[in-house]
């Protein structure tokens, strides 16, 4: 599915994404047609005065728009949804491919029942870690722990006990995730089980894919050895044989 890279601010704040992602949430809005001359050169900005009020949001993942898009809907206990979309995070810097304020992210989804969104999230471990050794790419797991929580709080604590999330780290970036929700999803958006009417359990993988091409060119010095190393990979990979 293709997704939009708006979204409704009161729907992201309903599933709790400015209180669980305030450091990384970016929003939009239009000017005021009559204070359009107030553009301030120095700053290179329109003054907050100038703006109407913000009710759109750019939101740091594609899944949000999976779980709205689901909204009031009955899913079958093995459903997937795969989506590529445009992701928006506020960061301290941005360097390159490597961290940016707009980036493609791919992400599979899945929605049903509690085994299948576990399980989803088991076999793309493997083959995200199969995948990176055939590219000759260096990764490390790791639990993420949101970084403005305090680090007495519940939250942080929940995370470290139970960790929601795991990141595939090339030196010091994170390139892909894996990412467990329960049924928060699914409540929040009565997103029901077919034969049970219970909640949803909904799970998700997702890949960088500017992050993914900055990791591979660093790895092997130039892009015509990262593509070659990506088509060697390819090859191991393919389902009926080299070449294809």
């Amino acid at each position: 599915m293709t997704m939009p890279p708006l979204l409704p601010a009161a729907d992201l704040r309903r599933l709790d994404y400015y209180e669980n992602f305030p450091h990384q949430a970016v929003v939009a809005t239009a000017i005021e047609v009559d204070r359009r001359g107030e553009f301030c050169t120095e700053t290179g900005c329109f003054p907050c005065s100038t703006l109407q009020p913000a009710d759109l949001g750019l939101p740091s993942a594609s899944c949000y728009a999976v779980y709205l898009d689901h909204e009031g809907r009955e899913v079958a206990e093995d459903t997937l949804v795969t989506v590529v979309g445009w992701c928006f995070r506020k960061e301290e810097r941005y360097e390159g491919l490597r961290r940016q304020l707009g980036f493609r992210m791919r992400e599979i989804v899945a929605l049903g029942g509690r085994e299948h969104a576990e399980s989803h999230l088991c076999d793309f471990s493997d083959r995200i870690t199969a995948f990176a050794r055939a590219l000759d790419l260096p990764l490390r797991k790791e639990a993420a722990c949101d970084p403005f929580y305090d680090k007495g709080g519940s939250k942080a604590v929940l995370q470290r006990l139970s960790p929601v999330k795991h990141e595939f780290l090339y030196e010091d970036l994170a390139i892909a995730s894996v990412n467990t929700h329960r049924n928060f999803f699914g409540d929040r958006c009565s997103i029901t089980l077919a034969g049970t009417g219970g909640p949803a359990f909904t799970s998700c993988v997702a890949f960088g894919l500017e992050r993914w091409l900055s990791a591979l060119t660093r790895r092997h010095g130039s892009w015509a050895a990262a593509t070659e190393a990506v088509h060697a990979a390819r090859d191991q990979f393919s389902p009926v044989g080299p070449g294809v």
